[in-house]
């Protein structure tokens, strides 16, 4: 297996085929009047690999949504070590470990620093702009296959939560996911960080939009600033106020830090240790489910992706799941594990259509 370490040093150009990068200006309809003015006009980056060609046969296209912090076109970044994902797709597909296939890489950012992939009136429509908009969006424009059989998403961190809810939600439009380290089991991802957020919103008096702006400000942003705009975007998406959309609120008193119960389980119904009790369906009909995480995951991924995998193999779900040496961070090297089980599941998933 490939790793990171054993690529190319960064300003070597390896001499095989290049793919290339194609950048889609899209004009959203439903970001417009999101509720933090996030722009609505944004750009799809697609990569097409070596020798596409529009008369060839349509392509798997899989979907990369990026973890929180970042956004597709931060996966195209030079980087000083390693890969980024247009060169480790070039590699793969070299390698023959990949077919020949699509990605694209949607700029979902947003003011709170990302979001999880789905819909909630105080983040923005992000589920829909992705099955309704951007999924049509690059089959007119680029020859993928139509058929969700041919499609899957991957991501890491938040991104692999946000593969993992669309497959339990949106089913219907993705054909295999990949979720690496997803944000799984809330009593340990979460909570231990509360109390850092309870003391960072203090410094600015218990205001949540007083604590953004000051961040964007900010020139060098404390580890613990970070954190807790995280917590309030998790907030946002979680336990969202249709009414006061921009009015942030966690699950605890700001004071003491004591948990509001009925204010967490909102949390708590967005967790995939309770989501899956109810989507068994949706997971049984997808063609292939891939999980994995690092054993030393700083956020304590592991305990709650353990309890998800022991749950999906007592309700029969068939799906993979791995734990490696590893932690939260430098998790890239994974999709050389993930992108060729996805694409082997997909692939599967074609020829057995295309005979029906």
């Amino acid at each position: 297996m490939s790793e990171d370490r054993n690529a190319f040093p960064p300003r070597t150009q390896p001499d095989w085929p290049r793919g290339r990068v194609l950048r889609l200006p899209h004009r959203s309809r439903v970001l417009r009047d999101n509720p933090w003015g996030d722009p609505a006009d944004r750009e799809l980056c697609v990569y097409l690999p070596p020798g596409y060609r529009e008369a060839d046969d349509p392509c798997l296209a899989l979907w990369d949504f990026a973890a929180f912090g970042n956004a597709g076109p931060g996966h195209l970044n030079w980087r000083s070590h390693g890969e980024d994902l247009a060169q480790r797709l070039d590699r793969l597909i070299h390698e023959q470990r990949l077919p020949p296939l699509v990605v694209a890489m949607p700029d979902c950012y947003t003011a709170l620093g990302g979001n999880q992939y789905l819909d909630s009136p105080a983040v923005g429509a992000y589920a829909e702009y992705l099955v309704m908009e951007l999924l049509p969006a690059l089959a007119e424009q680029v020859n993928v296959h139509a058929g969700r059989e041919g499609r899957g998403a991957f991501g890491i961190s938040s991104g692999g939560y946000g593969a993992l809810w669309h497959a339990m939600h949106h089913a219907q439009h993705w054909g295999a996911v990949a979720a690496h380290a997803p944000d799984c089991g809330f009593d340990w991802v979460y909570r231990p960080a509360l109390p850092v957020a309870c003391q960072v919103l203090a410094e600015h008096g218990g205001d949540p939009q007083a604590f953004i702006s000051a961040f964007w400000a900010a020139r060098r942003p404390s580890n613990d600033e970070h954190l807790t705009l995280m917590l309030l975007a998790m907030a946002a998406s979680y336990d969202p106020d249709a009414s006061q959309p921009r009015q942030l609120r966690l699950p605890v008193d700001l004071h003491t830090c004591t948990l509001d119960e009925q204010r967490w389980q909102h949390w708590l119904e967005h967790d995939p240790l309770q989501l899956v009790e109810t989507r068994v369906d949706a997971l049984n009909s997808l063609h292939g489910l891939y999980l994995d995480v690092g054993n030393r995951d700083e956020y304590h991924n592991q305990f709650g992706l353990r309890r998800l995998a022991q749950r999906l193999e007592e309700l029969g779900v068939d799906h993979h799941y791995e734990e490696y040496e590893g932690t939260h961070r430098g998790q890239d090297w994974r999709l050389d594990v993930s992108l060729p089980w996805l694409a082997g599941r997909l692939g599967d998933a074609v020829q057995a259509t295309s005979r029906q």
